[in-house]
Order: C-alpha cells, then sequence, then structure tokens
C-alpha cells in the first residue's frame, strides 16, 4: 500500500481534492482535523457532508464525543488502528487535515513512556491531590520541561508525575534517553499553496453558509448537552456563537469575529507547514491534483 498526505490551511479545499484522489488511487481517509474527531460538532467543524463521506471510507471524524479527551497519543494509536484496515484491505490512505501537528508527530514519532505500575498510578494519584505543590515539586526538579507547562494543566503534570515516579528521572532526562522513533517514513506530502486574500474570501463565505445551516443552533445544543466546560466548547466559531447568546455582540459582529479567527487561524497553519515539514510539495489547488496522480 501506499500513503500521501494532503495539507493546507483551513478552507482551502482539502477535502474535496482529498476524496477526489482517493476515489482514483483506490484508498482510504484519515482525517486530520481537531474538530472534526468529534461526533455532534458538525457544522461549526465544516465537516464533509454525509454524502460526501458515503463516497469514500473516512476514519478520523466522528470518532469521540465533544466531552471525551483526544490527544496526540490516542490520534497515532488511531493510525496504527487504520493502517491495519488498510493492509488487510489492500487500500492506500490519504491523510488530510488542517491539524498538522499530527502529521508531523507521525513522522517524527513519540518517546516511550517508562512501564507504569498500578503502584505508581496510586502514589501519583495521591500526590496530585496538592496539585500546585506538587506542580512546584516537579518544576524544581526540571524546570526546563516544566515551565512549559501551566499550573492548572492536570493532564501534562499527571503526565510528567507519571514519567518522573516510574523511571526517577525528570523528564527531560528520560526524553533525552528515549528518544522518539518515526511511526511513517517516505511519505509525500502536499501543501495547498492559497493566497490570503482568497482564503479570506473563502473564509467569509463559508462562515455565512455555516450560520444557514444552522451554526446557532448546532452550538445552544452543545452547550445544553456538555456545558461550556470540554476543550472543544473553546473552538474558534463555538466561542464567537456563545459570546452571541450572552448578548455580547450582535450577530453581524458575531460573523465578522468567526472570519477573522479563522482567518487568523489559516495564517498559522499556513507558517506552520512552511516551516515544519522538509520535504513538501505546494502548489494551488487546480494543479495539485495532477501532480498528486503524476506522483502517485
Amino acid at each position: 500500500m501506499k500513503q500521501l498526505a494532503i495539507i493546507g490551511p483551513t478552507a482551502s479545499g482539502k477535502s474535496d481534492l482529498a476524496i477526489k484522489i482517493a476515489q482514483k488511487i483506490d484508498a482510504y481517509i484519515l482525517s486530520i482535523d481537531s474538530l472534526s474527531i468529534y461526533k455532534e460538532i458538525d457544522i461549526v467543524s465544516a465537516k464533509p457532508s454525509k454524502e460526501e463521506l458515503s463516497l469514500i471510507k473516512h476514519f478520523g471524524i466522528d470518532e469521540i464525543y465533544p466531552n471525551e479527551y483526544f490527544n496526540v497519543d490516542i490520534f497515532i494509536a488511531l493510525y496504527k488502528k487504520v493502517l491495519q484496515e488498510c493492509q488487510k484491505e489492500k487500500k492506500n490512505l490519504v491523510i488530510v487535515g488542517g491539524t498538522s501537528f499530527y502529521l508531523k508527530s507521525l513522522i517524527e514519532g513519540l518517546s516511550p513512556l517508562p512501564n507504569i505500575t498500578q503502584e505508581v498510578q496510586e502514589r501519583v494519584k495521591g500526590k496530585l491531590k496538592n496539585l500546585q505543590e506538587y506542580y512546584n515539586f516537579l518544576l524544581s526538579k526540571d524546570q526546563e520541561y516544566m515551565q512549559k507547562i501551566t499550573p492548572n494543566d492536570s493532564y501534562r503534570i499527571e503526565k510528567a508525575a507519571l514519567i518522573y515516579e516510574a523511571s526517577q528521572l525528570t523528564p527531560t532526562e528520560w526524553f533525552r534517553q528515549n528518544p522518539p522513533k518515526p511511526i511513517i517514513e517516505d511519505l509525500a506530502i502536499f501543501n495547498i499553496d492559497v493566497s490570503r486574500d482568497i482564503l479570506r474570501k473563502r473564509i467569509e463565505q463559508r462562515t455565512q453558509k455555516m450560520l444557514a445551516m444552522g451554526l446557532i443552533d448546532e452550538v445552544c445544543y452543545l452547550e445544553q448537552k456538555y456545558t461550556r466546560k470540554p476543550n472543544a466548547m473553546g473552538s474558534i466559531g463555538v466561542v464567537e456563537v456563545l459570546d452571541y447568546l450572552d448578548g455580547k455582540v450582535t450577530k453581524e459582529e458575531m460573523l465578522s469575529l468567526i472570519s477573522t479567527h479563522t482567518a487568523q487561524l489559516a495564517k498559522r497553519q499556513q507558517t506552520f507547514n512552511r516551516t515544519q515539514f522538509e520535504e513538501i510539495v505546494s502548489a494551488p489547488l487546480e494543479e495539485l491534483e495532477e501532480i498528486i496522480l503524476h506522483s502517485f
């Protein structure tokens, strides 16, 4: 089987291109989008329609609920499961999406964790009852690693604590002794090159389309079912609608803010894609299909 990745900023046309390519090379699709992974977040995430999803088997879409935790470790486990299915079904794989950090994690890999026994888990659980105190303890031991973690980030503090208690090494020293190994090698990466002006217009059009599709109703439903606590409820498109519902902004201001914040995200995505991958083929959307098929 063969694999390729299509990346690009939000609203650049990645999903449509991925479906076209997948149909022509007999492939499944793995989405790398931090919002499409969630069930019930359909309009805000601008995920492909049910009709589009029915054309090609997709993974990485509608995998978990908005109040469930998701991180890069879970994504890598998902990728390995998808890879097995592709090999079994004799399918190629198209990886597509805007969360290129996940793609980078596949290329660079993750460091293995030490053997974390039940005893270690119980010990850490006890020590984390006073989160601030244990955070300060870890900070005194490993300032380099812990200064990247906020004092209330319980998930990452727990991970650092488990590494330290299981190995008796600081996280920095553990990762130095256990460097990551690539999970995927020799992956062709294709980037959609699009001007900021065109992208901004597409983002504004998509924002209006999202409103017409029922954006406000979707956010109301999500808030009612999941409250505002889950990380997904802090996403672009959700936050602005909540501000509108709270009476902080008008509907016009809400739409303008969604477009502005999405354009800022697209700029960050373009910078990440340009600087974080060594070998990458960039071309305008209308040229990329031919380039991909020719190279495949």
